[in-house]
């Protein structure tokens, strides 16, 4: 194989034993470099880990590398265990984070980690999971990172070298394989250069601004397939049914996509499927949506119509250009501003060329375009020019440790636990204001541990090996099981309790009237929650912990009286790929319980709670064996 230059100098720092860090641009080819790792160990008979930041990416690469490794290759998510002992093994950063403090024993047969999107450390709310994982890394394991590009790669390096005391290789390639080209739609017109926004911007008079004409131009000018980008799930479907009116396939390809769409369907269960079967005309012609509100198994024939090139015009949502590797010609954006954890905001430089890096096809096109909507009343020429000529923004530290991860520290280092905090990069790049409040979150979190009784005489009660075990959920069920009220709720009542724990409602929903066991767990929660953050206020913690939400009780109710999925969607305003969701994502804290010091009685209804629950369209597992 012939590697470009970036790919080669990376490759040959790995074959000389060091670890390697690689900043470049979405679609330049970092994945190869992955590949090589693997391969390499493959070869020498060792193992590899690979992390991705979401359970979706996860799935995605287990399918992809299963092509070339067959039974050399396992998952472990939360919600999929699949062969988990294999020579490369596939998991989300958060498990790997988890096995790197709890147990490290398990990782002596793995000499590489690669952790893919490792920007992601930058990312609100789950951050923090990454700066542990590199803080926590086995000393003999050798890491790949692979990243978006950022200008504090260096810095970040050597961050890392100063905590394991090794040399890390920085290679970083700024220039894509396939230059972009950008454009913008503003009232109606399109213009390639921002400067002539100000002129267009000023005349109110002109034309509304119409996804439609913009489809019909990118046609007109053969700049298909495009990918089109909004922040909303429903903006998605009403976009797809606005174009509706065009036909992008010939008679052959409009029968092979037919022909393609009924086998998929049928392989993966969905020939009876409402949403699939909505999906059909506009398959038919060409147009698909995706986002996480559909079906998974439904998300996954989409994308394998448009990595066939029969699909010319996707509408998604952001999570399409997450390391999937699924360019296209064009790629648009119907706004620039979205949401950061609590704000709306112009989107981050880094943020618009991950997801414009979809643009141009490595072997097919000589150039990507992208073109951005442009609605001067949101966003000026100054704010548009930052989004897309400024420097991409560093990688910041959102360091911000758990109450497991406390707890497991406590277990390993009682009081010299807060020597870890200056391995942190957030200690490494923040001024000593910054540093001494990240120190008293640690020494308030501890303080807290210590009052409701997890930590004693400098060691955790079981109480705190219970709380250890479950990360995002501690104290709120932490409480629960002092109590005694975790062990003796019934399995309906059990399966409620995670599902309203996981569960995060959207702006307008609507709590439904809810049944009188449902509302007894609600009073039983409320009360637990509200001790808990009296406690949390008092010592200034925040995040505070997650509140219950009880949205889908009745749902997961009628799911375990057997009823089937189109049945129980009747009972919530949930999109339905959310429902799904979050049912998997209760089966993974019940999971968690497992490994906590319930009793063997507990245990036995935990497991016979799963069964009922992961079924039919729920089981994430039986979607990758297909």
């Amino acid at each position: 194989m012939i590697y470009d230059p970036f790919q080669e100098k990376a490759i040959n720092y790995i074959k000389e034993g060091h670890s390697v860090i690689v900043s470049a641009p979405t679609g330049a080819g970092k994945t190869v470099i992955a590949e090589y790792v693997i391969n390499d160990c493959l070869t020498k008979g060792t193992k590899a880990i690979y992390t991705a930041p979401i359970k979706a990416l996860s799935n995605q690469k287990f399918r992809d590398f299963q092509e070339n490794f067959r039974d050399k290759i396992g998952i472990l998510t939360g919600d999929v265990t699949i062969n988990p002992s294999a020579e490369i093994l596939i998991m989300t950063t958060e498990i790997f984070r988890n096995k790197c403090l709890e147990e490290t024993n398990n990782l002596s047969d793995y000499s590489w980690i690669i952790f893919d999107e490792i920007h992601y450390l930058d990312d609100y709310e789950r951050g923090s999971v990454w700066e542990e994982s590199l803080i926590f890394l086995p000393q003999k394991m050798n890491m790949l990172a692979l990243s978006a590009t950022i200008p504090n790669i260096d810095e970040f390096a050597k961050w890392i070298e100063s905590i394991h005391k090794k040399p890390l290789k920085v290679v970083k390639e700024d220039k894509r394989p396939v230059p972009l080209h950008f454009f913008y739609q503003c009232h109606n017109s399109i213009v390639d250069d921002i400067r002539k926004l100000k002129n267009i911007a000023h005349h109110e008079h002109l034309k509304a601004n119409k996804p439609v004409s913009l489809i019909k131009y990118l046609n007109e000018n053969n700049r298909l397939p495009c990918i089109y980008f909004s922040f909303s799930r429903r903006r998605c479907e009403t976009l797809a049914e606005e174009i509706l009116g065009f036909n992008f396939l010939d008679a052959q390809e409009n029968q092979k996509i037919k022909t393609m769409y009924r086998e998929l369907r049928e392989r993966f269960g969905l020939l009876n499927e409402k949403s699939a079967a909505y999906l059909l005309p506009f398959i038919e012609k060409g147009i698909a949506f995706h986002h996480a509100g559909m079906l998974p198994t439904l998300k996954e024939v989409v994308e394998r119509l448009f990595t066939s090139r029969l699909i010319k015009v996707i509408f998604t949502t952001e999570t399409f250009a997450l390391g999937i590797n699924m360019p296209a010609r064009t790629v648009v954006f119907d706004e620039l501003r979205k949401f950061y954890g609590s704000f709306f905001a112009a989107m981050k430089t880094r943020d618009f060329y991950q997801m414009a890096g979809r643009a141009g096809r490595r072997g097919i096109d000589t150039e990507g375009f992208v073109y951005s909507r442009v609605n001067p009343n949101y966003t000026s020429a100054q704010e548009l020019y930052k989004i897309i000529y400024a420097s991409p923004e560093k990688v910041e530290s959102r360091f911000n440790t758990s109450y497991a991860t406390v707890l497991n520290l406590y277990g390993k280092y009682k009081e010299k636990l807060y020597d870890i905090y200056p391995y942190s990069f957030h200690c490494f790049r923040a001024s000593r204001d910054y540093q001494k409040k990240a120190l008293d979150l640690m020494y308030n979190k501890v303080r807290i541990l210590k009052d409701l009784g997890y930590i004693k005489n400098n060691s955790l009660t079981k109480k705190g090996i219970f709380a250890s075990k479950i990360y995002g959920y501690e104290l709120s069920l932490g409480e629960l099981y002092d109590k005694g009220i975790l062990e003796n709720l019934s399995e309906s009542e059990l399966g409620i309790l995670c599902l309203a724990l996981v569960f995060e409602p959207r702006k307008h929903s609507v709590l439904p009237k809810l049944n009188k066991l449902a509302k007894s767990l609600k009073n039983i929660t409320d009360n637990t929650l509200h001790n808990i953050e009296k406690s949390e206020k008092r010592l200034k913690i925040r995040p505070a912990s997650k509140k219950y939400y009880f949205h889908l009780s009745n749902c997961l109710e009628a799911w375990m009286r057997n009823e089937n999925f189109d049945g129980i969607l009747r009972l919530t305003d949930t999109d339905e790929g959310e429902v799904i969701r979050y049912f998997r994502m209760a089966i993974q804290i019940l999971r968690e319980l497992l490994d906590t010091p319930c009793s063997e009685e507990f245990k036995s209804k935990i497991y016979k709670l799963m069964n009922i629950i992961n079924r039919d369209i729920i089981d994430a597992e039986k979607q990758l064996r297909i």
